[in-house]
């Protein structure tokens, strides 16, 4: 069984009260859904399959997903457009696409009627894919998530949330969290497919109808806790990237007494040369780049 070194720094910050980030995080990077029709020859477009599939699931797209906006595809947004009182244009615009992210609360009772009293925190499972709502460290309620990608994973660690407000200009609720080397937030999605997957450039996504539930239970200053492996995906980690393994790759270094400075999560110049000097120390080549075959020697995760 593989165990992580860095587990015991994620248990220090969870039991510890994290400090709000000087940059704290205004918009989400994540991009938003285009605005698609018709056209004399369609071109594929990932989006659209997508939205093709999820269709078909619900019985809305009554042929074989092929991702081209073609005359079936306007029939079905017509037809959705029908069936949710908007103008049937044929074309999928911003009403289009937040009628789209609003559908799946149609199947479900509104609001829960119990609020959560207590103290409040809030639990990410990166390795569950869910957002758990703690109420005096007790689980409240559980709503599945889409987490980052391989490519733009989650930060994982203690945080806090440090604004509330709106992403995408109105579109959802934003509840941006206090993490040093970027723009990150729990908010909600018009692409209800893709919760229960990795699909985001980091931000926990949730169905919109949840968003807005746990929105009214949380405040600036409540924490919330990622809980999973930060080097989970075996990155090279190389100087220009972000995330929460650099940052944690930058607190190994601190400990072994090469990184003098405060850990940001961006590996920059310094932390080439401190990664240098930590490889000259233990032995390896001097790249000032950390391939995964180098964790071990690195005490971030270690082999029974």
């Amino acid at each position: 069984m593989r165990r992580f070194f860095i587990t015991i720094s994620i248990i220090i910050l969870l039991s510890a009260s994290p400090a709000a980030s000087d940059n704290h995080p205004k918009w989400c990077q994540c991009p938003s859904e285009p605005i698609l029709r018709r056209t004399v020859e369609p071109a594929y477009h990932p989006i659209l399959y997508q939205l093709q599939r999820y269709w078909a699931s619900l019985s809305l797209y009554p042929a074989i997903p092929n991702g081209r906006f073609d005359q079936t595809m306007e029939n079905a947004v017509i037809d959705f457009q029908k069936k949710h009182r908007l103008p049937p244009s044929g074309i999928l615009d911003e009403p289009t696409w937040e009628k789209i992210g609003a559908v799946p609360a149609e199947t479900e009772i509104g609001f829960s009627n119990t609020q959560p009293s207590g103290s409040i925190d809030v639990l990410v499972d990166l390795d569950a894919l869910t957002l758990t709502v703690l109420c005096d460290r007790v689980p409240f309620k559980t709503f599945p998530v889409a987490i980052g990608t391989k490519e733009t994973p989650s930060p994982a660690g203690s945080w806090q949330i440090v604004h509330k407000g709106y992403w995408a200009k109105g579109k959802t609720h934003w509840l941006g969290l206090s993490v040093p080397f970027g723009s990150y937030g729990i908010h909600g999605t018009n692409q209800p497919w893709t919760i229960g997957t990795r699909a985001s450039n980091g931000c926990i996504r949730m169905y919109n109808h949840h968003l807005e539930e746990v929105y009214r239970w949380l405040k600036p200053g409540t924490r919330v806790f990622i809980v999973g492996d930060p080097f989970r995906d075996h990155r090279h980690l190389k100087r220009g990237m972000t995330g929460s393994d650099v940052y944690y790759l930058q607190i190994r270094l601190k400990q072994l007494g090469s990184y003098h400075r405060k850990p940001t999560g961006h590996f920059d110049y310094w932390t080439e040369i401190a990664l240098k000097e930590s490889q000259r120390k233990l032995g390896l080549p001097e790249t000032g780049e950390l391939s995964p075959k180098e964790y071990y020697r690195f005490k971030l995760y270690w082999t029974d």
